[in-house]
């Protein structure tokens, strides 16, 4: 009853954060989503009523089911691998384009305008000095 309730709540908390507008409570419920299916997955295995996995110690019939552990081990690593990229794209916001003027097709190619590089990301913009230096 106890991670059903649980389980209830995280989704409610999922979906509402989900629901609003910026991008930072999107991950933020995405998150909390991960940790719904999660346990949800280890509710399905029933852990309550089996012993441990080890077939030294308890009889083959009583082992737990390793499976569901497996998956929630993998998924965890995958939530967090994700949270982290989608953060990382959050804090860069709208204005991470790296020109600062926008290319019109009468425009020729300056070589003293960077194109986009490790120099100008995250709305940086850098020029290049005549003899090739960065200012």
């Amino acid at each position: 009853m106890v991670m059903a309730l649980t389980i209830a709540v995280l989704m409610a908390g999922a979906v509402y954060l989900i629901m609003q507008r910026g991008m930072v409570r999107i991950i933020f419920g995405m998150s909390l989503f991960g940790h719904a299916s999660n346990l949800t997955l280890l509710a399905a295995g029933v852990g309550a009523w089996r012993g441990e996995a080890f077939p030294s110690r308890t009889p083959f019939e009583d082992l737990s089911d390793p499976l569901p552990q497996a998956f929630v081990l993998t998924a965890i690593v995958i939530a967090m691998a994700t949270t982290t990229i989608l953060l990382m794209l959050a804090a860069l916001g709208k204005h991470d384009d790296t020109s600062e003027h926008k290319l019109d097709d009468d425009r020729t190619y300056d070589p003293t305008q960077l194109s986009p590089s490790s120099l100008s990301t995250a709305g940086r913009n850098a020029r290049v000095a005549a003899e090739g230096v960065a200012e």
